[in-house]
């Protein structure tokens, strides 16, 4: 029997593919959405064909599981609701803007399963490269260098009562999550820089992060939203690690690793949908009773 599941908030533009991914997978049922601006929640029912529940509660009482889509803000009260009622979160990234907000969360998730939305993690292509970490292809790590810059999205997300922050706090944390999976350690040094200059406004477009971990090895992250608005696609997932005896370097986006190695170079090509092979994480864990592969401790 398939999952039911309500979208709480349209908000977030992730919303689109989450609705095609739960429509898609046959292990689940979308039951409808909440939001909390009725005019936004008219337009998207008409485009969708998603049933509009205008009572919060209502839904999350109708349904197995919910994924959230808010303002960041919004997040803590949502996944607090949901909890309540003992449902299953699939909640969009950052999962919290405050300390307040991570030790809601952190409650919540003692009751229920909480999901951070980390679709990088569900890339094949970034699977391959840690894969060819772990096998020793490359030798120790010295260095990485990676990028998560975009297409500037307005809208809410450049309302720092909104959003928390601008390109820092919506593009470093996708690498970061990589980075913790593929090393197994957090940093031991962080700095950060940031700048208005592209659009000259009170928020940050420019976020460049450095960081040290306890292993020695650096890291370099740009998550600004530095691409141009007609780019091919809202923005790139790269990574450049440097080891001993090889680099890998991955465009998730391209779909592909580049390895240099001691036998030469390999060029390997990999096109998949990563949030439906998110989502479907997140419902098989629900379904099995077992902790998903990303948590709420990932946000």
């Amino acid at each position: 029997m398939p999952l039911r599941v309500g979208i709480l908030s349209i908000a977030h533009l992730h919303v689109w593919s989450y609705v095609s991914a739960l429509r898609s997978n046959p292990k689940s049922q979308l039951i409808g959405f909440w939001d909390s601006e009725e005019e936004r929640a008219g337009l998207f029912a008409q485009q969708t064909g998603v049933p509009y529940i205008g009572f919060r509660d209502d839904l999350i009482d109708a349904v197995d599981a919910v994924v959230i889509c808010s303002e960041n803000p919004g997040h803590a009260e949502l996944i607090e609701a949901a909890a309540r009622a003992g449902k299953a979160v699939l909640c969009e990234k950052p999962i919290g803007v405050s300390e307040a907000d991570f030790a809601t969360i952190t409650e919540a998730a003692e009751q229920v399963p909480v999901m951070t939305a980390f679709p990088c993690r569900f890339s094949p292509a970034y699977a391959e490269l840690k894969a060819r970490v772990e096998s020793g292809a490359i030798g120790k790590i010295q260095a990485i260098s990676a990028t998560n810059r975009g297409r500037c999205p307005f809208g809410w997300f450049v309302e720092k009562e909104k959003s928390g922050g601008a390109a820092m706090i919506d593009h470093t944390v996708h690498v970061a999550d990589l980075l913790l999976d593929l090393l197994g350690e957090e940093p031991s040094d962080v700095q950060a820089f940031v700048g208005n200059n592209m659009y000259s406004q009170d928020w940050e477009d420019t976020a460049i992060v450095s960081m040290r971990y306890p292993s020695g090895i650096a890291v370099t992250l740009d998550s600004s939203w530095s691409r141009p608005a007609n780019y091919k696609t809202w923005g790139d997932v790269t990574m450049r690690v440097v080891g001993e005896s090889g680099v890998l370097e991955l465009d998730m986006f391209g779909q592909g690793i580049q390895h240099y190695g001691p036998k030469g170079h390999q060029e390997l090509g990999i096109v998949p949908d990563l949030d439906a092979a998110m989502v479907d994480e997140f419902l098989s864990a629900v379904i099995e009773e077992r902790t998903p592969l990303v948590t709420a401790a990932h946000g």
